[in-house]
């Protein structure tokens, strides 16, 4: 789930939360005196007000959610728990923990908790692969995508949409530096880059620039009004926010205008073979149209579809995108491991340029891309989990119905699990060093994509346009500071997925 910002909660709500607090607290206390109700043992943690819980102290802290769980973490250890208004949240920030939890418990920790009322606008109920309730929606949805379009045979097909994004991106690189002295923007090309084949690959249809930024403009204002509000944790507050429910509606509807054109026009494509010479052969849309769900006599109506294309656009554009400007943050910092990485291009593949049958072969590309992905996940939580039964963890009870955390840094920055866990240093991973298995089986010592059978589906697809990517870019170019004599600032921010605080700018030069 996403966190809520302590910025967004005003003087104004303060007051609302205290005079509620007062309140309702007292019906509370004398509820509770008269419940039989056997306690469970949740893990320590702060404690907080009755109605808001530790709402008021995180929102007092002037610290964005993940710094504040940092810090709780420093004295309740790798579990803890939060009452975040009525939402129950236990934190996990140890790899053995995790691995307990996701592995070894994983049918039992699979589940997902309840949507908040414009979340479930947006997911169609929970009809997505990441959104859903663990069982038949789940499977039907997440077996489609990773037999139908994930699977290495089918990311094959669309290896001619890479290479013309590749291209593409190197192109606009070339143009933007030529227009302003050699400074680009790298974040906003990376998107694009990535946006584009995606797009490709669900819809199958050509799409000029002007519908592109369309599209993309779209995906943009979905993503800002699934932002949390203070009633998704205190749904006492609603009718305060009657303008922002009414502005969801709108929004989906916009969503929904805007995606079944292209829905439409692929439908017929498919009915009538050759009626569109510059159509693709196979996209996402196709595995869906006629899609069975078990459980269900229908197929998904044209609203789910708009909701399974856009979780497949927004779930791989900015994950990719950011890790990219990390990536080449990290580079300008390190210009020896910029310098090494480009002679094992060179060395590799000679003056042509790179495929991606390449960078399976480049060992310290696939360290440089690990590393990048322990010190830079694209998010600080994994999506939320939920536990189908009551459970035990760490000897704590995890009742149903609560929010379940992994607080992704703890996890990858665990000095117990990593040697000097605060440095960037692909080496780590050559020579018989330290290792770890990204999908986390084994052990987690790392889960950008999250762990056990809610996993990304998208991992495999997701790593090798990190890798070609990347690549791509340092064949063509050097990456150097702007300013000149700049220092990195590597602090992040929460955009959907965690960017770059200052967005990087940076100068390159075309290597001869």
């Amino acid at each position: 789930m996403a966190f809520i910002s302590s910025s967004s909660l005003s003087s104004h709500y303060h007051l609302i939360f205290t005079a509620l607090a007062f309140i309702i607290s007292c019906l509370i206390l004398l509820l509770s005196r008269k419940s039989k109700s056997k306690r469970v043992n949740l893990p320590p943690g702060p404690p907080g007000w009755p109605v808001v819980g530790n709402l008021f102290q995180f929102a007092r802290s002037g610290k964005s959610f993940f710094e504040y769980v940092g810090d709780l973490r420093q004295k309740y250890g790798p579990i803890f728990s939060l009452k975040m208004g009525t939402r129950n949240m236990i934190i996990i920030s140890g790899p053995e923990l995790a691995h307990e939890a996701l592995i070894e418990k994983g049918q039992i920790f699979a589940n997902r908790p309840r949507e908040n009322p414009t979340r479930n606008i947006f997911s169609s109920n929970k009809f997505t692969v990441n959104a859903a309730i663990y069982g038949p929606v789940w499977r039907s949805l997440r077996r489609n995508m990773v037999q139908n379009m994930l699977s290495s045979s089918r990311l094959k097909e669309f290896v001619t949409v890479r290479n013309s994004a590749m291209d593409t991106l190197i192109n606009r690189l070339k143009t933007e530096a030529e227009e302003n002295g050699g400074v680009v923007w790298v974040l906003k090309n990376a998107r694009f880059a990535v946006f584009c084949i995606l797009l490709s690959m669900c819809f199958g249809v050509d799409m000029d620039d002007e519908t592109i930024e369309r599209m993309d403009d779209m995906m943009k204002t979905v993503l800002i009004t699934l932002d949390p509000r203070i009633d998704d944790y205190l749904p006492l507050l609603s009718p305060f926010f009657s303008k922002q429910r009414k502005r969801a509606l709108e929004v989906r509807n916009e969503q929904i205008e805007t995606l079944v054109p292209f829905i439409e026009k692929r439908r017929s494509i498919l009915q009538n073979p050759g009626s569109d010479k510059t159509a693709a052969s196979f996209s996402y849309l196709d595995t869906l149209f006629d899609l069975k769900i078990e459980g269900r006599k229908s197929s998904p109506t044209n609203a789910e579809i708009v909701t399974l294309c856009s979780e497949f656009l927004n779930g791989g554009t900015d994950t990719t995108g950011t890790a990219i400007e990390w990536a080449i943050a990290r580079l300008i910092e390190n210009p020896k491991i910029q310098s090494k990485l480009y002679e094992e291009i060179k060395s590799t593949i000679g003056n042509r340029k790179v495929d991606e049958k390449d960078i399976e072969k480049m060992v310290y590309l696939n360290a440089v891309g690990k590393e990048l992905l322990r010190k830079h996940p694209p998010t600080y939580f994994s999506l939320t989990h939920a536990v189908t039964e009551p459970a035990k963890l760490a000897g704590y009870d995890i009742p149903t119905g609560t929010n379940v955390e992994f607080y992704l840094p703890g996890i990858s920055e665990d000095p117990k699990v990593w040697s000097n866990p605060e440095k960037f240093d692909p080496d780590r991973f050559l020579s018989g060093g330290e290792d770890a298995d990204i999908t986390g089986v084994t052990s987690v010592k790392m889960m950008p994509f999250g762990a056990g059978r809610r996993i990304c589906p998208g991992l495999g697809m997701g790593t090798m346009h990190i890798h070609l990517m990347l690549a791509r870019m340092v064949q063509e170019f050097e990456w150097s500071a702007y300013p000149e004599d700049r220092k990195i600032d590597f602090t992040g921010k929460l955009e959907f997925t965690v960017v770059m605080k200052n967005p990087l700018r940076a100068m390159i030069k075309p290597r001869v």
